[in-house]
């Protein structure tokens, strides 16, 4: 009998050992398990800025930007959600991690670079002036004494300013979005817009014999994606993601669907027969009203 509880006891701390055994490895297998990688980036952009990021009739979000984006996107295996926010506060929106990255003709300035990590440029773009078919303005000369609209948070606003031809105006009005600032300038609230080119030819195009564009401008500037300085691994994922797309013919894709041919930084040279300047979107959805 006593054998008996011996050999009892025994199979008890065996079993005990066993399961005791079975169960560090199985905490070891939770312990190692590698966790999940993020598979969504989230794009902050100003949803009435046509044609790089506006809605459509649907009310759906479209543009020559998003369509980079949602590209891009394709190329890392992420999905994509578009974010619109106050392009004014767009700083604060991307370093307060509401958002991912800024995509929606970004301008590269010094100034942003301190608190923005930037792609290579991926555009080039000008701040030009808008002006009604049936206005007196000919020149940056003849703006003096005259009000003129751009948008607030823009680089529009640092390049006008820092002209000596701002100083002659009598106001700079500064709106939301340029389409507010395109209405007032076609109801004569005001005698100008300063606009970046993509923008502004869009608007042109869209409404002809309405609208003069300027042959003098406020400068030359160009494109990038922003992200958070610290989120090197992301900068370096979509720098990648645009180059396999200028490298694959998907961003010159792109760029021919929205403004008639490839006008993409670093793609191959264009036909000599092109003209110098972006062309007026071939057949892209028309704008929302404004806001």
């Amino acid at each position: 009998m006593k054998k008996q509880i011996v050999l009892w006891v025994a199979a008890l701390v065996a079993a005990a050992l066993l399961f005791g055994c079975d169960s560090k490895k199985e905490e070891k297998k939770v312990a190692v398990a590698p966790p999940p990688e993020v598979s969504k980036i989230v794009i902050g952009l100003d949803d009435s800025f046509p044609p790089m990021g506006f809605r459509d009739e649907q009310n759906q979000i479209t543009g020559f930007d998003v369509d980079l984006a949602k590209e891009a996107a394709k190329h890392l295996g992420m999905e994509v959600e578009f974010k619109p926010i106050d392009w004014n506060a767009k700083e604060a929106e991307l370093n307060g991690k509401r958002v991912d990255a800024l995509w929606n003709g970004l301008t590269i300035t010094e100034e942003r670079k301190a608190n923005i990590a930037f792609t290579t440029p991926y555009l080039k773009n000008r701040q030009i002036v808008v002006v009604t078919a049936t206005s007196p303005i000919k020149s940056k000369a003849d703006m003096a004494g005259k009000v003129v609209g751009v948008q607030e948070g823009s680089t529009a606003v640092d390049a006008v300013e820092k002209d000596v031809a701002s100083k002659t105006f009598k106001e700079l009005k500064k709106f939301k979005d340029n389409v507010t600032a395109l209405l007032d300038l076609t109801t004569g609230r005001l005698d100008a817009v300063v606009v970046d080119e993509v923008v502004g030819r869009y608007y042109v195009a869209k409404k002809p014999g309405e609208y003069v564009v300027l042959g003098e401008d406020f400068g030359d500037e160009e494109y990038g994606v922003g992200v958070r300085k610290d989120d090197t691994a992301l900068l370096a994922k979509l720098q990648k993601a645009m180059d396999d797309m200028r490298k694959d013919g998907s961003a010159a894709k792109i760029s021919e669907k929205w403004f008639g041919k490839d006008i993409i930084e670093g793609s191959a040279p264009a036909p000599a027969a092109a003209a110098s300047e972006p062309a007026a979107p071939a057949a892209a959805p028309a704008p929302a009203a404004a806001k």
